[in-house]
């Protein structure tokens, strides 16, 4: 068998949708774990915490390497699951006469094509309302503070990426994070985007009045956002343990084991994600 036939074979086909799924699996707990911290922490620091964040992910190298990284595994995730789907459609053109899938699999194994869809539209919608407003709006607010002066007054101040802060109205904005000094013309300082108040009020009332009105329709959000991740759970339901199974990574001595931390993940880490509208809508 020639190495195009190899590589163009259901088999392997399989073969990286389960690497792709189990490397997109740990992609979940890292974004998880940093999405987190705007529930664990709150007010200032919770802002400032979550915007550095956000800087680290998108101007470290290593990390932006596995960014792209990312995206090529979701993209070939979901065009190698259609890509299946339109072949065991053909290979199978007329249904059996006496069928009962019910009995010979579980509900997630029978939509997977479905459930995934619906998972690259949430991606999809979900980079487009913050990825894209980040990295491509032009009016994307700096992260700012409110300090309270000796006379009761307020001064607004920018946070920079070397940790000071430089008084608003000093400095005017270019190259989206670039601050400059109004009267020397020259860089003066970095500015963190704040993700934290376009994140708070997407989801919630963004009672922080930084740089975003709240979203009136927060609630719609919350709950579209909540049952995607009901649908990422089925997804992961099936597709966890079945990766290690396409990959032959299968012993009568670990499987009941792999099967039980399968189902705590595809149960837990979409629940934790849930968590964070939730927590955000009640909260912020």
């Amino acid at each position: 068998m020639s190495k195009s036939a190899i590589l163009s074979s259901s088999i392997a086909k399989k073969w990286w949708m389960s690497l792709t799924g189990l490397f997109l699996c740990l992609f979940l707990v890292g974004h998880l774990l940093g999405n987190l911290q705007i529930v664990f922490f709150s007010g200032d620091e919770g802002q400032r915490v979550f915007n550095e964040y956000a800087y680290f992910m998108t101007h470290n190298p290593l990390i932006k390497l596995l960014s792209y990284l990312t995206y090529f595994s979701i993209l070939f995730h979901a065009v190698d699951g259609i890509i299946l789907t339109v072949q065991n459609k053909r290979a199978r053109p007329v249904k059996y006469a006496y069928s009962k899938p019910q009995k010979n699999s579980s509900t997630p194994s029978r939509y997977m094509a479905i459930l995934g869809s619906a998972i690259l539209i949430f991606i999809i919608m979900h980079m487009s309302n913050f990825w894209g407003v980040m990295h491509f709006d032009k009016n994307m607010p700096l992260h700012t503070k409110n300090l309270v002066l000796s006379d009761s007054s307020c001064q607004k101040l920018y946070l920079t990426t070397n940790g000071t802060f430089l008084p608003v109205d000093e400095v005017e904005i270019k190259n989206k994070t670039e601050l400059i000094n109004k009267d020397l013309n020259l860089k003066v300082g970095e500015g963190y985007k704040d993700l934290h108040s376009l994140t708070v009020a997407f989801f919630g009332h963004n009672k922080t009045k930084k740089g975003f009105p709240p979203n009136k329709h927060a609630y719609i959000a919350v709950i579209l956002y909540v049952a995607s991740m009901a649908v990422l759970s089925f997804h992961l339901w099936h597709g966890f343990n079945s990766a290690f199974q396409t990959l032959g990574i299968s012993h009568e001595k670990y499987n009941t084991a792999l099967s039980l931390f399968g189902k705590i993940f595809s149960v837990l880490v979409p629940l934790a994600f849930a968590s964070i509208p939730i927590t955000i809508f009640l909260t912020k």
